[in-house]
């Protein structure tokens, strides 16, 4: 009878921990393969030895660790919905939330959204685009690629081996085309005493002292030039704010610091050009009007790149001329076969 009670108290037992393990199982989940069922739990009672409480308090130890195992799965599935839904809620925001408005350089088109004219694509197939064009050709071809209503001026732009923001590798000088610039130059002079006769004579649009001076500050600039004797240059020296974003400023290097202040004015007139490097290295003159002939043309652009050839800066180094083009003002540009140009002579005079 004793025998018979302890093996039925033992299978009510094991009976008792089956049904209480299947309380336990949860739902099926993604975590499901991550948490295998103890196996533990499926031993049969009658191999545990030793009293009844022990073998309540194995059963009690192998469910709580299932029981912590299922808890720890739930949990991180919440975290993986709440991460889903999180997720969800960002990419509904960023759809329904309107782009802002870009500001500066950024609101500028693309080069390659860009759109060009009619006329201008027209005119656009009449030079090969990586083609190296000689002087000559290059001129002629610039010619026939001026086709607006009114008078271009034509320009040449040299990208230089050189950094500006070295003092030595600085380029500003200036260059006397000798077939002119196309265009009515008015000169204003700052001085004072004898040279202010001086500078009417020469043939000087704007001549005064410190009248002239306050006019400016005042915002008077109905000039192209502005010409200083050096003893004028304190005073003048308070109009840098004004002056020099317009590029008016005097200065010795472009020779509108001068005591021949005559000199400077027929230089001026007859068409001396200032020209300085940029930030990035690339110089551009203007040397004439599309309306100059073929020639004229020519030989200012020689005297401009015999310019920058001559006024190189002492801190440049290697290669110094990169590339070089032509352009009109509303025209494609035409790139240069370099040495051609450096090289190059012009047909003696008959």
């Amino acid at each position: 009878m004793a025998s018979c009670a302890s093996h039925s108290s033992l299978m009510l037992a094991y009976a008792a921990a089956s049904t209480r393990s299947q309380e336990l199982t949860p739902t099926p989940s993604l975590f499901s393969f991550a948490s295998p069922r103890p196996n533990n739990l499926s031993v049969p009672l009658l191999l545990l030895g030793g009293s009844r409480e022990r073998r309540f308090a194995a059963i009690d130890r192998a469910s709580n660790r299932y029981f912590q195992v299922v808890v720890s799965a739930v949990a991180a599935e919440a975290d993986l919905d709440t991460e889903e839904d999180a997720e969800q809620t960002a990419t509904a925001t960023a759809v329904l939330d309107p782009p802002k408005p870009k500001k500066g350089k950024a609101a500028l088109v693309l080069k390659r959204d860009r759109t060009r004219s009619k006329r201008f694509l027209e005119i656009q197939k009449l030079r090969e685009t990586k083609k190296e064009y000689d002087v000559t050709t290059a001129i002629s071809l610039l010619k026939q690629t001026a086709n607006t209503r009114f008078v271009e001026s034509v320009e040449a732009h040299f990208r230089l081996n050189i950094d500006p923001k070295y003092n030595d590798q600085q380029l500003r000088a200036t260059v006397s085309l000798p077939k002119g610039t196309g265009q009515t130059v008015i000169v204003a002079v700052l001085a004072q005493g004898e040279k202010v006769d001086e500078a009417k004579n020469a043939g000087a649009d704007i001549v005064g002292s410190e009248d002239l001076i306050e006019q400016i500050k005042g915002g008077f600039m109905e000039f192209d030039k502005l010409i200083a004797s050096p003893d004028m240059m304190v005073k003048v020296a308070g109009l840098g704010k004004i002056l020099g974003p317009r590029g008016l400023m005097p200065n010795p290097k472009a020779g509108t610091v001068t005591a021949n202040i005559p000199q400077a004015i027929e230089e001026f007139k007859k068409g001396k050009v200032e020209f300085r490097a940029d930030k990035t290295g690339i110089v551009h003159i203007p040397f004439g009007k599309v309306n100059f002939t073929e020639d004229d043309l020519l030989i200012n652009f020689l005297a401009a790149v015999k310019s920058v050839e001559t006024n190189k800066p002492k801190g440049a180094k290697g290669v110094y001329w990169k590339s070089a083009h032509i352009c009109s003002s509303m025209g494609p540009s035409i790139k240069l076969n370099i040495r051609e140009m450096i090289d190059f002579k012009p047909p003696a005079a008959n």
